[in-house]
This record gives C-alpha cells, sequence and structure tokens, in this order.
C-alpha cells in the first residue's frame, strides 16, 4: 500500500512541475516580447514605410533627387 502512496506523490510532483515549467515559458515569453516591443513597432513602421507608400510620393522624390544632382553638377 505504501507504494501507490509513493507513485501518487511522485507523479503529482512531476504534474506540479511540468504545470510550473510551462507557466513559466509562457511567462518569459510574455517577458521577451514586451522588452522587444520598442524594436517589433520600428520594424513594422520601417516596412509600412517601404512598401506601403504611394507611387506619386515616390517619383517625386526620385525627380527632387536628380533636378539637386543636376543643379551640383553646374557651376554658376
Amino acid at each position: 500500500m505504501e507504494i501507490l502512496f509513493v507513485l501518487g506523490f511522485f507523479l503529482m510532483l512531476l504534474a506540479t512541475m511540468a504545470v510550473a515549467t510551462l507557466i513559466m515559458f509562457v511567462g518569459g515569453l510574455f517577458a521577451l516580447v514586451i522588452k522587444l516591443l520598442p524594436w517589433l513597432a520600428l520594424a513594422a513602421a520601417w516596412v509600412c514605410r517601404a512598401f506601403c507608400r504611394d507611387d506619386c510620393e515616390r517619383t517625386r522624390r526620385k525627380l527632387r533627387r536628380k533636378t539637386s544632382r543636376l543643379d551640383r553638377r553646374r557651376s554658376y
């Protein structure tokens, strides 16, 4: 009869350790996401500015760069 008590105790100890490990893992991932949140927001803003920009603004910037390059070439 004592062996059942020892087995039950051992199984409950393993179950408790498994639940504690799972909770600590989820908590660590949550802390990591909170710590990296500014960098994630920066990356999201960079991707949005790189791919969601309208074509009109892109051509305007290209033309502005071209005209400033031509102005630098001329010597007044």
